[in-house]
């Protein structure tokens, strides 16, 4: 059985309310150029959303500047609370089962090498809108063949069933971000289970063992490393290859405040640890996101897989 601290809960947001002052490391670079300014109007025109946008992502502007993108699918509402995130939360629309049409047709504009797919929680649908993840992946292989695709997905309240829906559809990487460690789920993400997240990443392996497993994990909310260092060797334990690790950065004064930031240093740190411990990929630093370096990490790995599996 995978090894789950148990430890107390974090300080409530009254105990930390002075906030931080940011570190000189820690700079955002404004989005801005043609092909900024392309992308957002490809976005519209087609009616789509990207997680980059919605969740206010540091690395928007390197990001859309080099021309890639993470779409965010089955609406732009979500059915959870977590407290580090600005993705609207609320009671979602009906989903819209031409998205996967519109996002397909963009990656074939944006001539993409690497797509990277996520979506909010539906926590209304039995399925979590997990067939939506698997008729984008068809419909790209059908019209920009050569691309690879990167699904980063709910838990889906660690249902078997919805994740073979995905994972039927073969995506190169399959990503689930645990986020945060045990102590800290109920107030940084208090719908979510740690034993969903659990579920999600170890039956990857099972159902699949060629696809490439993926995590994440943010820090600055009141864990300690040694409790980070307990979530890597779980995420090891479930057969992870690819981990993120990056600085939370409160979006607003309504989310939970930063309990610390995290030094270069300690990045490195964790990144050197993660490698110790197995992981294949490891990205440690304060702006580092999910999707950050996602290109590069299935290029290198990819020759890795095909000499383990003959693909």
């Amino acid at each position: 059985m995978p090894h789950i601290p148990t430890r107390d809960r974090i300080k409530s947001k009254s105990e930390n309310a002075t906030p931080l002052r940011r570190p000189e490391w820690i700079k955002v670079r404004a989005p801005s150029g043609e092909t900024y300014e392309w992308l957002q109007d490809l976005m519209r025109s087609k009616e789509l959303h990207t997680v980059c946008e919605e969740a206010m992502c540091p690395n928007l502007g390197e990001c859309w500047g080099a021309g890639t993108a993470t779409f965010l699918m089955l609406g732009d509402i979500c059915t959870r609370t977590c407290g580090f995130c600005d993705i609207k939360r609320g009671r979602p629309a009906q989903l819209d089962w031409m998205e996967p049409e519109r996002i397909a047709q963009a990656v074939k504009t944006m001539d993409l090498k690497h797509a990277v797919i996520t979506s909010v929680n539906r926590d209304d649908r039995k399925d979590g809108g997990a067939p939506i993840f698997a008729m984008v992946i068809r419909r790209i292989r059908e019209i920009h063949p050569g691309c690879s695709i990167e699904v980063l997905i709910p838990d889906f309240k660690g249902s078997i069933e919805a994740l073979k829906i995905v994972l039927d559809a073969r995506p190169e990487i399959l990503n689930h971000n645990v986020e945060t460690v045990p102590r800290l789920f109920k107030e940084v993400q208090p719908q979510d289970r740690y034993e969903w997240a659990a579920a999600t990443l170890s039956n990857a392996k099972l159902l699949d063992p060629e696809v490439l497993t993926k995590s994440g994990i943010m820090v600055g909310l009141g864990e300690n490393i040694e409790e980070v260092q307990d979530v890597m060797r779980d995420l090891r334990f479930w057969g992870v290859d690819i981990l993120t690790i990056g600085q939370y950065l409160q979006p607003s004064k309504k989310h939970l405040p930063i309990s610390r930031y995290y030094t270069l240093q300690e990045f490195a740190e964790l990144r050197e640890f993660g490698r110790e411990i197995g992981f294949r990929w490891v990205e440690s630093g304060p702006l580092v996101r999910s999707s950050y370096h996602a290109a590069e990490q299935v290029r290198a790995l990819s020759s890795v897989h095909r000499q383990l599996y003959g693909t």
